[in-house]
């Protein structure tokens, strides 16, 4: 694998892999350009030495092709603003057009090439088939795809450069063409960028050689979407501190009564098995013995506090409660490494926030007091900017979905594709 700092850019056009899927208002404005900023730094590097850029990135998820509500031709100002250079837009993806600008930059350009995803060929999953399309025909259409029109996909993409940077980590768990396919059109001139090499190093610190004790905090609203990534943390963990929806699943698989909480009932014997193995393997589940309970899912609710394996009908539970944030408080502040994915409740509404607040208040006390402390996870992140502590925390990645596969894989598809 060739480093970004060890590679001559002079002359070259570098096919850089970003991460752009920002979010836009209703007027196509970027609202957050965290993406943005993440890649600057490799974007830069390769412009300082002399080379130019090719921005390959998606948007959305994109039915049909082109859609005006998906162009990454709205967010040009915005890269523009953070890279301090003029920047070209092809367009398209595809085309004579795109082939011709990228072939024409010169160095010290930069050109951004249409979403991706307008077309089929980069999720290799076939589009316009009937809604009572059979398995097998679906099984036909995605191998048709996959091998013809996909190929010259990604052959046209790969020709456009004349080296492959992937700096999109947010996309690495997806084995799409501009993230894993194209990789070994380059099998001399492939590297990570930086925003990549941050993100492995940061995993790599919290998984492969944790100081200890090593807790991890797992918030959100279904046991379902996170079974693999509980069983994986237990295998590497001291402890887990459980959140969220999820929390009354487990009270409820244990007999507890939970209201009209957010609870799958299909998940007991997951949650049960989860609970067993926890206690083979000597890891502690640390669960909020108290809820904030509403009679409805609004700001304007009105809340109580209530068990969280009692919670009367007409009530759900919404957030931990005051037990529930010391316990959470007291066990992280006693933890060297932390990682955390998920709010504790749902913090998108400021009433039920709080549980949220001090969790992140704790994980940017211990990380003062010297743990190593990495966010992950839209939500997350969206929970430590909403707070003001992003400054306070070790790292925050930029991928939530790639994050949990690679805790729960150990690798990624658009990892292996270079590194390998």
């Amino acid at each position: 694998m060739i480093s970004i700092d060890n590679y001559d850019f002079k002359g070259k056009r570098a096919l850089v892999r970003v991460d752009f899927n920002v979010p836009l208002d209703d007027k196509g404005q970027v609202t957050d350009d965290t993406r943005i900023r993440a890649a600057v730094p490799t974007i830069k590097k390769v412009l300082a030495e002399g080379g130019s850029v090719i921005l390959m990135s998606h948007m959305g998820r994109p039915k049909k092709n082109p859609d005006p509500k998906y162009s990454l031709e709205q967010i040009v100002p915005a890269v523009e603003k953070n890279l301090g250079v003029k920047v070209a837009f092809a367009g398209d993806c595809m085309g004579d057009k795109a082939a011709e600008m990228a072939k024409a930059l010169k160095p010290g350009e930069v050109l951004l090439l249409e979403n991706l995803r307008f077309y089929a060929e980069e999720e290799g999953k076939p589009r316009g088939l009937a809604d009572d399309a059979t398995k097998e025909e679906k099984d036909a259409a995605k191998k048709a795809l996959k091998e013809g029109p996909q190929k010259e996909f990604v052959k046209k993409l790969a020709s456009y450069g004349d080296c492959y940077v992937n700096d999109a980590f947010g996309t690495a768990h997806r084995k799409h063409a501009s993230t894993y396919l194209i990789a070994k059109y380059f099998p001399n001139d492939k590297m990570f960028g930086y925003l990549m090499e941050r993100e492995v190093k940061a995993i790599a610190a919290v998984m492969e050689n944790p100081a200890r004790p090593f807790c991890a905090i797992i918030g959100g609203s279904k046991v379902s979407s996170k079974i693999g990534v509980i069983k994986a943390l237990i295998e590497k963990c001291d402890s887990i501190v459980i959140g969220g929806g999820m929390t009354y699943t487990f009270a409820a698989a244990q007999g507890g009564k939970v209201g009209n909480s957010i609870c799958e009932p299909d998940m007991f014997p997951v949650a049960l098995e989860i609970l067993e193995l926890a206690k083979q393997k000597g890891v502690k589940l640390v669960m909020s013995p108290d809820a904030l309970i509403a009679d409805d899912f609004s700001q304007n609710a009105n809340t109580k506090t209530a068990p969280a394996n009692n919670i009367p009908d007409g009530w759900e539970g919404v957030d931990i409660a005051d037990q529930g944030k010391k316990a959470f408080r007291e066990h992280i502040l006693g933890c060297k490494t932390i990682l955390w994915n998920g709010p504790v409740g749902v913090f998108e509404i400021d009433k039920f926030a709080t549980g949220s607040k001090e969790v992140a208040l704790a994980i940017a006390e211990a990380t003062k007091n010297g743990a190593y402390s990495l966010i992950g996870g839209g939500d997350s992140v969206a929970c430590v900017n909403k707070f003001g502590l992003a400054d306070q925390v070790s790292y925050i990645s930029t991928g939530g979905g790639a994050l949990l596969e690679y805790i729960e894989f150990g690798d990624l598809p658009g990892v292996a594709a270079i590194r390998d």
